[in-house]
Order: C-alpha cells, then sequence, then structure tokens
C-alpha cells in the first residue's frame, strides 16, 4: 500500500497566512505544510483539502483514479471543495466498514473527539490507521486479535496520550511507523520538531512525501538512559516529561519528598503532578538503585539534586568535621552505586538534575560543598547516559546523542 502525504499541517496551513511567529517565519520552501491530506494507491483520498489537486500534481500523482474521498475532521470543520471529477466526500459512521472497488476496506474507529479516525487495510494486507487532528481512539483501536498497525499517522505532538494508549493495547509494536499529521506552530520546524517526534518515536515528514506501508524499518532508536540539566525554572522537567508522554507506563521517581506544614512546597508538588498523565504512577523515594535494578516501565527521575541533599543528610555532608572523617567516603560510595546502577540499568530512564556552578559561589562551605559534588555527579551520569540535553529558557540544547 503506497501512501502520498499530499500534506502534513492543520487546516490552516503553515505558514499561517499573515501570522506573524517566528515558527511561521521559519516554515518556508521544503518546511511549509499544507493541510493534512493522503492519497492512498491512487485511489482512496483521506481529506480533502483546498488545493489537492496542485499538491497531487507536485508529488507527480493525478487525482483521476481516486475513487473514494473520506472526511476525518469535525463536522464543524473546515469547507471543502470538491474538485471536478472527484467522488462526492463522506464519512463512515463509527464502527462500520465500507469496501472500495479498489480492493481497500475501510474501518470508521470512533474517537474520542469530534471527527473520524479510519482503519485502512490494503489489498496487500498491509494495515493504515489515519486519526484526526486533535483525535485518539475512543475505545481499543486495532486490537480484536490482529498484529499492529505497520503505519500510523497521527497528531503526535497534539495528542501524545492516544499514542500511548496505542501502544497500551499493541496496536503501535515496535515495528510501527508513526508519522506526525496536523502539524502546527507549536513546535518549532527542523531539529527541534525532529528531536520531539523522536522521543516519541515517531518522525516527521515534508508535505508530498511517498512512503510504502510496512517497509519502513527505521524506526528511531530511543535512548535508554537520558539526562536532562537545566537552571531553576529553565524548563528541565517539562521536558523530561515531555519525553515519555507518548508511552503507556512511566513510573515518576520524586526525590523530593513530602516537607510538613511547607505550603509553598505542596503548590510546586501539586503543580507537577497535574501536568503528569492520569496513567503514570508516583513513587516517592531517594532509594533509586533498586529501582533501576529492577526490570518494569520507564523511570523519570525528578532530580539528582534532591537526591543528592539527602545523600548528604544521611552522610551528616554538611558539617566540617564529619565531611573530613567519614562524610566524603560515605557520600562517594553512595554516588558510585548510582553511577553503576545508572550504567547496568535495563529499563528506559530520563533524569533531571540542576546544572551548577555557572557564575555565584556559594559563602558557605558546605554550599560550596553541594555545588562541587552535585558537578561531579552530573558529569558522572552524563558519562553514563546515551543523550544528555541542557535546557536554557526553555529550549532544550543537545550536548550528547
Amino acid at each position: 500500500m503506497e501512501l502520498t502525504l499530499l500534506g502534513t499541517g492543520t487546516p490552516e496551513g503553515l505558514p499561517r497566512p499573515g501570522c506573524p511567529c517566528a515558527a511561521c517565519a521559519a516554515c518556508v520552501g521544503t518546511r511549509s505544510r499544507a493541510a493534512t491530506a493522503v492519497l492512498v494507491d491512487g485511489a482512496l483520498l483521506l481529506d480533502l483539502t483546498p488545493g489537492a489537486v496542485m499538491a497531487g500534481a507536485r508529488a507527480g500523482h493525478s487525482l483521476t483514479g481516486v475513487r473514494q474521498v473520506l472526511l476525518t475532521h469535525p463536522h464543524d470543520g473546515p469547507a471543502v471543495e470538491l474538485p471536478p471529477g472527484l467522488p462526492t466526500a463522506g464519512r463512515v459512521p463509527d464502527g462500520q466498514e465500507l469496501s472500495v472497488i479498489s480492493g481497500h476496506r475501510v474501518r470508521a474507529a470512533a474517537m474520542d473527539a469530534p471527527g473520524t479516525g479510519y482503519e485502512v487495510t490494503g489489498p496487500d494486507g498491509g494495515r493504515l490507521l489515519y486519526l484526526p487532528p486533535g483525535g485518539a481512539p475512543a475505545g481499543t483501536a486495532g486490537q480484536n486479535g490482529q498484529r499492529p498497525y505497520d503505519t500510523v499517522l497521527a497528531d503526535v505532538l497534539g495528542r501524545p496520550e492516544a499514542l500511548a494508549r496505542l501502544r497500551a493495547s499493541g496496536a503501535v509494536g515496535p515495528a510501527t511507523d508513526v508519522i506526525a499529521v496536523h502539524l502546527d506552530h507549536d513546535v518549532p520546524p527542523g531539529r527541534e520538531l525532529e528531536r520531539r517526534l523522536a522521543a516519541a518515536g515517531a518522525r516527521a515528514v515534508p508535505d508530498g512525501t511517498t512512503v510504502l506501508v510496512g517497509a519502513y524499518d527505521a524506526v528511531p532508536d530511543l535512548p535508554r538512559r537520558t539526562l536532562v540539566l537545566g537552571g531553576a525554572r529553565s524548563g528541565k522537567s517539562v521536558e523530561a516529561e515531555r519525553r515519555l508522554e507518548s508511552f503507556p507506563e512511566v513510573v515518576y521517581v520524586a526525590t523530593g519528598g513530602t516537607r510538613d506544614g511547607d505550603a509553598e512546597w505542596a503548590r510546586r508538588v501539586g503543580l507537577h503532578r497535574e501536568r503528569r498523565p492520569a496513567t503514570w504512577r508516583t513513587v516517592e523515594t531517594c532509594e533509586l538503585v533498586p529501582l533501576l535494578a529492577d526490570d518494569g516501565p520507564a523511570l523519570l527521575i525528578d532530580c539528582l539534586a534532591l537526591w543528592l541533599t539527602d545523600a548528604m543528610d544521611r552522610a551528616g555532608a554538611w558539617d566540617d568535621e564529619v565531611w573530613a572523617e567519614r562524610g566524603r567516603e560515605e557520600l562517594e560510595d553512595r554516588a558510585a552505586a548510582l553511577v553503576a546502577a545508572v550504567r547496568t540499568t535495563r529499563r528506559q530512564v530520563v533524569l533531571v538534575s540542576n546544572e551548577v556552578g555557572s557564575g555565584v559561589v556559594p559563602a558557605t562551605a558546605s554550599g560550596r560543598r553541594f555545588r562541587d559534588e552535585l558537578g561531579r555527579l552530573n558529569a558522572r551520569v552524563a558519562g553514563e547516559c546515551e543523550h544528555v540535553l541542557l535546557v536554557v529558557a526553555g529550549q532544550a540544547v543537545v550536548l550528547k546523542e
């Protein structure tokens, strides 16, 4: 089954007419995106968008062979104009199946938001799932004892939890080619877009790209260990959460614990919890080595600075005399055990830590000690990670990949 993506953007397209934002300014040439529409084997057109005939011509395809036009957008979505010679556009009722004269079978999948999703099975047995903008399957799409989809076209960045659901149900497997469509200007184009999609196990393609369902074998290889560094309010925790938001099971390891009577700290913790997916499980502990040694779902550890605070508390490392007598050695043993656990873990893990030492020198010996030990810990953990990011002013800079 051959798919030609006539467009990969939202209905407004990129750049949006008259929009002065930085993303629209950068969306020129191959980075521009028309409204998403997909031509399947030259016979089935999913979504009818303005300029579809010209988009097909630019991609080297004519729409004269189209036998069926199906709509996915909400019923109050953008108006469609039918080019001469094309069949009348329609949609399949949820749960019902349509057989196209070309040999394709199309089943409408119910969505949890307005719009219609389609499962398409080609004459060769290839399986495609195409979701509307802002839509996710309402049930267990693709289960029914069938193998995973070969290709999924979805609003990956707008609805990452949709991909998580599909993975949980087995509808998306390790070899599924996930292509992001309905792309808007929420994410800058270029390397930043590629990086965010790769973290979700997905990719983007330029308008006019033709792909063969089931033939793509270069599925993004997700790093097992990622370290995200950044200063206070840099966006490092949001970046770390973003790297796992499209996966069905995540254990969020909060090393800060609870602080009785501290209302401001409770508000901070509450805000963190509210933005996490409901399917994530939270564990409050600084005992990271057993978690890293166990098998299980992905871990998000936030953060190493608070872990170090706890480790220094246990070693009595804040006191100069204790530090000199035994604190240094005890802290080194705990740090070495953590680094070794990161090195040998079989789980996917994203660690968060504060980047320190960029200016102000702490006024006390214990403060300088903490700064130095956190810098050393960050460097050692980074050495064991395949991927390291530094987040500055909400912008992620790749230090190691």
